[in-house]
């Protein structure tokens, strides 16, 4: 008999709405499960049990009251939120031992949706400290361990979002992606992560688009459920410096997931440029494999030569550092609390301060030249298919033993591929199709047009069902 945690988010809704399954019943069995099991994996910072259960009673008087056809799309859906993005009336530690303490006032209008499609918010998942590096241990909260093997790091900074699905501990998960954070442990979880255009999902009414290098989206077992998220969570304000351009006319990201693709033409590449990052062979593994299976679909793929040294003038590494320690630096900290952060974030911060202004302008500018000509030469492509990142996941501390810069470094061995991606601001997904011989899932990554979730979406479906991945989970799940 099929257990509730081994349903889709989608299969949840419909249950929910056919009244075949109750609200009380599937948050009822996430907690029982959270709290028995994720000691070990350590996916949330705070859970919420009494707020969910007060959700889910609601949910379940309106699938008594309501027709099918009015209920929302989520309803009864647990859906935990990254501890990055306010949830009114629950703890927001950002990660951070200078935020432990605080509470939100309000909830994000990203939030605010879910919560009107209907979602369960179970409580907020585990993030690095101010969501800085690609990895998911902080001061405030035991380290976020991958379900697959417990003494390796699920990624970040998304981590907790990741290991949550993995584990069998929420259906689906909301993350955000500024540098790789959603793709990067999607990748390193055997999941299905989409960083949305940018302008997709706005993060009003108060986090900053600045450089539109992050955004939230989601990270889930299918890609339909993927979808389903992103038509809840899609959303623009008034004042948003950057908007995405909406699907066609009556059409939805989840009938994108349910529609063939055609055949597409996909160019690839594998090399990380002026980075000079090697890429491990199982990962190369993974890469080719996809080739193979995109091939076999009837797709045309060709290679791209060099990409990013070609648009990017062999500088996108240096100026990329100079815009992530500027990111940084933009959550306010009392100047006496600076102490308190962890040793990577007063390093950044101190480089953004170091920096003058004339420098991060310059940097801006070089990385919107390199932009410009890199979409240029891949518009032709439908997608662009890469590695999502250069290793197999890593061991727990793997990152933060030997000081900042060389944690900065580490970092950028990991995670070469997916923040160009942010930058251009680009749609890109990781997809799970390939386990390495020690049982480890490795991604690779689709990259589409500006505005193009659709055909991600639709792509990723078909691979899915020509390689199926959501029965495979992690041992003991």
């Amino acid at each position: 008999m099929t257990r509730i945690h081994e349903l889709s988010a989608h299969r949840l809704a419909t249950l929910v709405h056919s009244r075949e399954l109750s609200p009380v019943e599937i948050t009822e069995h996430y907690l029982e499960r959270i709290e028995r099991l994720d000691p070990r994996y350590g996916s949330y910072i705070t859970v919420t049990p009494e707020k969910a259960l007060e959700q889910a009673r609601n949910a379940e008087k309106r699938v008594m009251a309501d027709t099918p056809d009015t209920l929302p799309p989520l309803l009864g859906v647990p859906v935990p939120v990254k501890d990055l993005d306010p949830v009114a009336g629950v703890r927001l530690t950002f990660g951070s031992r200078v935020f432990r303490d605080t509470t939100a006032s309000f909830d994000s209008d990203m939030v605010a949706a879910l919560r009107a499609a209907g979602a369960v918010l179970p409580g907020k998942t585990n993030t690095p400290e101010l969501g800085s590096s690609c990895y998911t241990e902080n001061e405030v909260a035991p380290p976020t361990r991958n379900p697959w093997d417990t003494a390796l790091s699920p990624g970040g900074s998304s981590g907790g979002a990741a290991a949550a699905v993995a584990a069998g501990l929420a259906p689906a998960a909301q993350g955000s992606d500024g540098g790789g954070s959603i793709r990067i442990p999607a990748s390193a979880c055997g999941l299905f992560g989409l960083k949305p255009t940018r302008g997709r999902i706005s993060g009003a009414p108060a986090k900053p688009d600045l450089l539109g290098l992050s955004t939230a989206g989601p990270l889930t077992r299918t890609v339909l459920d993927a979808a389903l998220l992103l038509d809840t969570m899609a959303l623009s304000r008034p004042g948003d410096y950057f908007t995405a351009p909406p699907p066609p006319p009556g059409r939805t990201f989840a009938d994108a997931a349910r529609r063939e693709p055609g055949t597409l033409r996909i160019g690839r590449y594998a090399a990380t440029g002026d980075l000079s990052v090697p890429v491990h062979p199982d990962v190369l593994a993974a890469y080719e494999e996809a080739t193979r299976l995109l091939t076999e679909l009837g797709h045309e793929v060709e290679e791209i030569p060099e990409p990013q040294d070609a648009h990017f003038g062999g500088t996108f590494g240096r100026d990329f550092a100079v815009v992530w320690a500027a990111m940084a630096s933009a959550t306010p900290v009392e100047p006496g609390r600076e102490r308190e952060l962890g040793p990577l974030n007063r390093w950044l911060r101190a480089r953004a301060r170091a920096t003058p202004v004339p420098d991060y302008i310059a940097a801006c500018a070089a990385l919107q030249r390199g932009v410009r000509s890199l979409v240029a030469a891949t518009a032709p492509y439908d997608a662009v298919l890469t590695p999502t990142l250069a290793l197999p996941p890593v061991p727990i501390g793997h990152f933060g033993a030997e000081g900042p810069e060389r944690e900065f470094r580490l970092m950028t061995e990991f995670t070469p591929f997916t923040s160009v991606y942010n930058v251009s601001g680009q749609p890109s997904v990781s997809v799970p199709l390939h386990w390495s011989e020690r049982g480890l899932p490795i991604g690779v990554m689709l990259s589409g047009r500006m505005g193009g979730e659709g055909t991600l979406l639709a792509l990723s479906a078909q691979l899915e069902a020509a390689r199926p991945w959501a029965h495979r989970v992690p041992p003991g799940v």
